[in-house]
């Protein structure tokens, strides 16, 4: 772009899409001519690669400026990040989510209910919460968060045993809950966490469980309810287990 327009464009949200199916592959913001950037690069990474392919093919990315004359970054991280939340992490070639998304991302009107007019609730049955506070986004989809809240975790079989659900808690708040059918050796049941050899070695020592979604009573029992205070402050341990003898 010329200075000129530059100076108009200000901050901006740009995409990159497969110039036949329109199908869009990448989702970045920034200034200047930060938009062109990505046509350079050599870094082995999945958009490098698929630029590469279209070219193989005698084929140049289609790119578009989303949005432009944006005042601030934050503003421009903001808007890339909800984009990026719409489409959907894996099915784009970015590396990282948006910007905030874990706390400000997409999320139904009942996640945004129990994040800013908490409820307490007490759990009366034997279960086992784990906070998934690293890995959670609000945009994840069901098969995600089942399976980063059912592992790797470092605990006990025998404790583990006495746990009839495993509730997912992230900032507090419970976002699932899960009946337990049986606990496993970390990595050895089907994931859509991709484990490499040396992955499986530093988790060889751990369980993760399955089972499905609690039934519709338990559910609305517990979702979207706090369990903050079942954490002290300064607890950094992911696992909690409630009523366990």
């Amino acid at each position: 772009f010329k200075t000129s327009i530059l100076h108009n464009l200000k901050y901006y949200v740009y995409l990159y899409s497969h110039p036949l199916t329109n199908q869009i592959f990448y989702v970045g913001k920034g200034k200047g001519n930060r938009v062109f950037s990505h046509l350079e690069e050599i870094k082995e990474t999945d958009k490098v690669k698929y630029i590469a392919d279209l070219r193989a093919n005698g084929l140049e990315p289609k790119i578009e400026i989303l949005i432009h004359g944006l005042e601030d970054e934050q503003t421009a991280l903001r808007v890339e990040s909800s984009i990026i939340d719409l489409i959907g992490i894996r099915n784009l070639k970015n590396i990282n989510s948006g910007y905030e998304s874990a706390s400000y991302g997409r999320m139904t009107v009942y996640q945004i209910n129990s994040l800013y007019n908490k409820q307490k609730v007490d759990i009366d049955e034997a279960s086992i919460l784990i906070r998934i506070n690293q890995a959670f986004r609000y945009s994840m989809s069901e098969r995600e968060l089942y399976d980063y809240t059912r592992g790797f975790w470092k605990i006990s079989l025998n404790s583990a045993k006495k746990v009839k659900y495993g509730i997912a808690v992230y900032q507090g708040i419970i976002q699932e809950v899960y009946e337990i059918s049986e606990w496993h050796i970390a990595g050895s049941t089907e994931n859509i966490r991709s484990l490499e050899i040396d992955d499986l070695k530093r988790v060889s020592n751990r369980l993760e469980f399955t089972g499905e979604i609690a039934q519709d009573s338990i559910r609305e029992k517990y979702r979207f309810k706090s369990v903050e205070h079942y954490f002290k402050q300064g607890n950094s341990n992911p696992i909690m287990y409630v009523n366990i003898k």
